[in-house]
């Protein structure tokens, strides 16, 4: 045989071999695909407070306005009913010439309420999530994370630290929320050799279980919003930070798409973490209701790709009243911690930051209260196999007690 016979066939041989870890890949996601819609048909649901209605949705979106995507309202619209989705929070990027906030989705579209806002960068490198936004220009000269803050707090606007990690503002104050889970954060941490190979596999199968081989708990967040919230009720919110704005395309003159492949589609994107918001029953669903909800700290992140989260409850009791996460409740004798899950899990309380209580096969849990303090609740899959039973499905957020 020739030469170069031998050193193509030997090529080959060293392709082949190559892709071995990414068929093996694929094959663990057709076993995970399998695990988590037999968990789905096990789902009970508990109702713990018939007073309130779960709505849920997704927070940090982008579109074609202010740069940095290419989606439109359409794109954005259709993701959301596929995702069957009650509400989606928009955050664009400002412009120098024209209000984003103003231009974005806002109102009822396709059934799902869309609320407009923006993402604001200081002139401290500070970024936050201002909802409704006014449109500040997109100049991070012009003001600081104390003046921006001001500004949205006149106006009653409910602010959330983004990217806590970059975050320096913290004795500024008067936020009310922070991103403890960003997509995009996690996302940087895929070697993207790795990632092009794993999304020829699996794309066509499984595009938005490619999420489960980077998705890690963040440590790092997390840990900053418990030490916070030892002295300043902070609501934990997750960003889908959608902008579907990765992946080739091949256009005309007027725009039109040829030939395109969009690896974080909305339909994706709005799919892999929701937030879940809780809302009194007695009151109408929009954008006051929603974002009061969001404020207080009614709601719960829920990791949906991997089992459908909704009727998760995390509630206190005491001889004389009962509250939901977000809430005080004074420490009285026989004052109790009451979880629920949809399917059988792991339970891990947190008090002050520090695991109190981890049990495993439960789908309900409670715990007398002995001690005043700051309590939430982490939930995990064991079923779904290493690495992602490692990584929370839903994380609550906190009830203090006092």
């Amino acid at each position: 045989m020739k030469r170069w016979k031998k050193l193509l066939l030997g090529l080959l041989l060293v392709v082949l071999l190559s892709q071995i870890p990414f068929a093996y890949r694929r094959y663990k996601l057709g076993r995970l695909h399998a695990v988590i819609q037999l968990l789905n048909s096990q789902r009970r649901i508990t109702e713990t407070n018939k007073n309130l209605s779960e709505y849920k949705g997704v927070v940090h979106v982008h579109s074609f306005l202010g740069g940095h995507s290419t989606g439109s309202f359409a794109e954005i619209i259709s993701g959301a009913k596929a995702n069957q989705l009650q509400f989606v929070i928009m955050t664009e990027h400002p412009a120098e010439n024209f209000n984003t906030a103003e231009m974005t989705l806002k109102g009822i579209h396709g059934s799902v309420l869309f609320v407009n806002g923006n993402e604001v960068r200081t002139a401290d490198g500070d970024r936050l999530l201002i909802v409704p936004g006014d449109g500040l220009p997109a100049n991070p000269d012009r003001l600081s994370t104390t003046d921006i803050v001001a500004n949205a707090k006149t106006r009653g606007s409910l602010m959330i630290v983004a990217y806590p990690e970059e975050f320096k503002g913290w004795n500024v104050g008067g936020y009310q929320g922070v991103e403890v889970y960003n997509v995009y954060t996690n996302a940087r941490q895929i070697n993207p050799v790795m990632a092009f190979f794993d999304t020829l596999w699996c794309r066509s199968s499984y595009p938005d279980l490619l999420f489960a081989t980077f998705y890690k708990r963040p440590e790092g967040n997390l840990k900053l919003w418990d030490q916070a919230a030892t002295s300043a009720r902070l609501v934990a919110t997750c960003g889908n930070d959608a902008h579907a704005n990765i992946g080739i395309s091949l256009n005309d003159y007027s725009g039109k798409t040829l030939i395109g492949l969009k690896l974080d589609s909305y339909e994706t994107s709005f799919h892999l973490v929701r937030l879940h918001v809780l809302i009194d029953k007695g009151k109408v669903f929009d954008a006051s209701s929603l974002l009061e909800a969001i404020a207080a700290g009614h709601c719960f992140i829920g990791f949906d790709l991997f089992g459908d989260t909704s009727g998760f409850s995390f509630e206190a009791q005491n001889p004389g009243e009962t509250r939901i996460q977000g809430d005080e409740i004074l420490l009285k004798k026989e004052t109790r911690l009451k979880v629920f899950t949809p399917v059988s899990s792991r339970i891990v309380l947190i008090k002050d930051g520090n695991r109190l209580l981890d049990e495993t096969g439960l789908s309900s849990k409670e715990f007398i209260v002995m001690e005043p303090g700051v309590y939430r609740v982490e939930v995990y899959l064991p079923q779904l196999g290493e690495p992602i039973a490692q990584q929370p499905w839903i994380i609550s957020n906190p009830i203090f007690v006092k």
